[in-house]
């Protein structure tokens, strides 16, 4: 087998509080190899986020450590881009701007020739060659966000994160968006970690979904591969039972093993609301 990729190995973290310290992530160990799309998914406080930033060089692990192509992380860098949720451009720049300043901060080497052709390109790799000379607040929220994955690829990072980088946008948006992530993995090969709260997507995309446990302490539950051919047709997968095994697999880990304590089941909310309905029934009967 060829040597890890990306190396994160006994990763824990505490932060101090005036409580004492907070124990966000215990012992979190994952392999990855390069051109492999993982997902990270559990409930909100699981740690998602944490382990992300502490890959990005934004935390430091107070164990552990993360290892990329044999050297290890210690602080930010363009090798490692960021996709935020929120499209964090500058609102006074352009489109092709906004690529243009991070491709001028990694590619300072490059000719203004060269840079300005790899700034096109990255926008033309995501389809938004026609507005490149559009204003942030000219362009819906699904192209802001694909201005964002062109400025993270135009950096040529050995590593793409992204944090939910399609959870503000409406449905067919967030469709399309998965479509053409899919599409340019393809033709990269990039390797990315991408947080996401939705099942579905995680098994649309990735090869690997990592299933976090709940915090305090949030380590990884179970690791599920995902062996589905690509390209992959969402339409084609709704019917295949194979996608439908791994979607229920996750959902079981979810909402079953790894439930949140102040969930209630089913049939305990119901009988909640029954018993609200006869007590309201029998007050208004007393008045």
């Amino acid at each position: 087998m060829s040597q890890t990729y990306l190396d994160i190995s006994g990763v824990s973290i505490e932060f101090p509080t005036p409580a004492g310290p907070f124990k966000a992530l215990d012992n979190v160990n994952l392999k990855i190899q390069k051109g492999e799309f993982i997902s990270l998914i559990g409930h909100s406080g699981c740690g998602k986020s944490t382990v992300l930033n502490i890959v990005a060089g934004l935390y430091d692990a107070t164990q552990g450590g993360v290892i990329l192509q044999g050297k290890q992380v210690t602080k930010p860098g363009p090798d490692r881009a960021v996709v935020f949720q929120n499209h964090s451009l500058f609102p006074w720049l352009t489109c092709y701007d906004n690529v243009r300043l991070a491709v001028d901060q990694v590619f300072k080497k490059k000719s203004k020739k060269e840079r300005h052709e790899w700034t096109v390109h990255n926008l033309e790799l995501v389809h938004m060659g026609h507005a490149m000379n559009k204003r942030p607040d000219e362009i819906s929220g699904g192209m802001k966000q694909r201005i964002g994955i062109a400025r993270a690829l135009a950096m040529e990072p050995k590593v793409l994160l992204m944090d939910e980088p399609f959870g503000a946008l409406d449905a067919l948006t967030r469709a399309h968006m998965q479509d053409s992530l899919m599409e340019i993995q393809a033709e990269l090969n990039n390797t990315v970690i991408m947080i996401t709260h939705d099942v579905d997507e995680a098994v649309l995309l990735s090869d690997k979904i990592v299933m976090m446990t709940n915090g305090p302490a949030a380590t990884i539950g179970e690791i599920l591969t995902v062996e589905l051919e690509r390209p992959r047709d969402r339409l084609v997968l709704a019917d295949d039972s194979t996608y439908n095994h791994y979607r229920a697999e996750v959902l079981r880990f979810l909402h079953e093993k790894h439930a949140k304590k102040d969930t209630k089941p089913a049939s305990k909310i119901k009988t909640d609301v029954k018993k609200n309905n006869d007590t309201n029934n029998n007050n208004n009967k007393a008045a």
